[in-house]
């Protein structure tokens, strides 16, 4: 599959909100709304949450910053020591505006909001911002976290056309990306959720193109998440780069 087009909506649940939400959602995307099947991949909104389910991924997959790895990693990350932060400028006195130009999962935004800063989310596969969309409105409830949420908007649109439309007030100071690197051979060593964002997104095409448009946007800085050994996006050579385990960012400086 290399498009969001092939899936329906279901829905798992008795609730008569959730299930005015499923069709809420099958108006907006497009795609019908069918039973719960064991076939093919759907969007099944249950009780709780809104999943995405493919039988070839085991268990349902859904985006939940108040537990599990999101949580840990609030906790426990590092703060503002950690690459990340560090890669995009936070510092005493520094807490500058981001574009997550490739959200995914939301998982490193979720890092940078809860440092404090505002960040906004793009994120074009309609599947991944669904399940981004009501992660949000889920944590707006818990008052943990609650401010780290507020400072976090997401629009489900293609990042370069984003970019080209904003004026020069809505420039950020920084411009992350984290861009889609080609699967390993064996996919049981690739978490299931980075598979599924393979599937969906297919491969990756342009991320020289957005690389180029965000650093004639981007007010001082872009930053460029890689595989440790990868190479640099477009043979674009970075000014600098910080590294962890398994990690670069490569960071491009706006003159």
């Amino acid at each position: 599959m290399t498009s969001a087009e092939l899936f329906s909506i279901s829905t798992d649940t008795h609730l008569a909100d959730r299930i005015a939400l499923a069709e809420s959602l099958a108006a907006t995307l497009k795609q019908p709304l069918m039973p719960v099947s064991a076939e093919g991949i759907q969007l099944v909104i249950t009780d709780q949450h809104v999943e995405i389910r493919a039988p070839e991924l085991g268990n349902p997959i859904f985006i939940d910053f108040e537990q599990g790895k999101n949580a840990h990693r609030r906790q426990f990350g590092g703060g503002r020591g950690q690459p990340l932060a560090k890669a995009i400028g936070l510092k005493k006195g520094a807490t500058p505006t981001v574009i997550d130009a490739t959200a995914g999962f939301g998982r490193d935004a979720f890092v940078l909001a809860n440092l404090g800063c505002h960040i906004t989310l793009i994120e074009r596969n309609p599947l991944i911002a669904t399940l981004l969309k009501d992660a949000l409105h889920r944590a707006t409830d818990n008052p943990d976290i609650r401010d780290a949420i507020n400072r976090m908007s997401l629009f489900n649109c293609d990042a370069v056309e984003y970019l080209k439309t904003l004026d020069e007030q809505r420039r950020p100071i920084v411009i992350y990306m984290d861009p889609m690197y080609p699967s390993r051979e064996k996919s049981a060593l690739v978490k299931k959720d980075m598979r599924l964002l393979h599937q969906l997104a297919g491969p990756d095409t342009d991320s020289e193109q957005l690389l180029t448009t965000a650093r004639t946007t981007a007010l001082k800085r872009v930053v460029v998440k890689r595989p440790k050994s990868a190479p640099f996006v477009g043979d674009q050579k970075s000014d600098t780069s910080i590294e962890s385990k398994n990690t670069r960012y490569d960071i491009y400086l706006i003159n």
